[in-house]
């Protein structure tokens, strides 16, 4: 067994540090986030190195943005998608988009789109007339070749724009 009871002193500091590196799994266990809108960074991996030679491992990436808000809705406004130099690549929105209670909008790149490159990121925008529950905004990668497959989530963070 892996976890077994000698084992775990060499396991803890490991759990130890991947928590620290995930403080989104901390903000979900405690702290209540209210907003009436944000700018959120997500980070995007269209794909990550392996080996020794650093081999592209080319992935596919899903943007979710979920209202967590069981009675209110909000306003997606921008879904603006940038590469590896701060680039603006595409923008995912024309207007702004509704996003009703519990409702998911969601943005998908085939693992064949190698534009974003390795520090691609989304940056997207929302609001609404009145403060809820802010929206859990996140980017869920995966990639299988060769009956290898990999997965992960890279969480949004709020940032703050311009001259607030």
């Amino acid at each position: 067994m892996l976890f077994h009871r000698r084992n775990l002193r060499h396991w803890l500091p490991l759990v130890l540090f991947l928590c620290l590196l995930c403080p989104a799994a901390a903000l979900a266990s405690g702290e209540v986030r209210l907003s009436r809108g944000q700018s959120v960074y997500v980070p995007v991996y269209s794909n990550v190195f392996s080996g020794p030679r650093n081999l592209p491992f080319q992935l596919a990436a899903t943007l979710g943005i979920r209202n967590t808000d069981p009675a209110a809705s909000l306003s997606i406004t921008s879904i603006d998608y940038y590469d590896t130099k701060g680039k603006l690549i595409r923008r995912y929105l024309d207007r702004p988009a509704p996003l009703g209670p519990l409702a998911t909008r969601y943005v998908h790149l085939e693992e064949k789109d190698e534009a974003g490159g390795f520090g691609a990121n989304f940056i997207v925008r929302w609001r609404t007339d009145r403060v809820i529950n802010a929206p859990v905004i996140e980017c869920v990668m995966i990639g299988a070749t060769s009956g290898q497959g990999i997965s992960f989530v890279s969480p949004g963070q709020e940032i703050r724009e311009g001259n607030r």
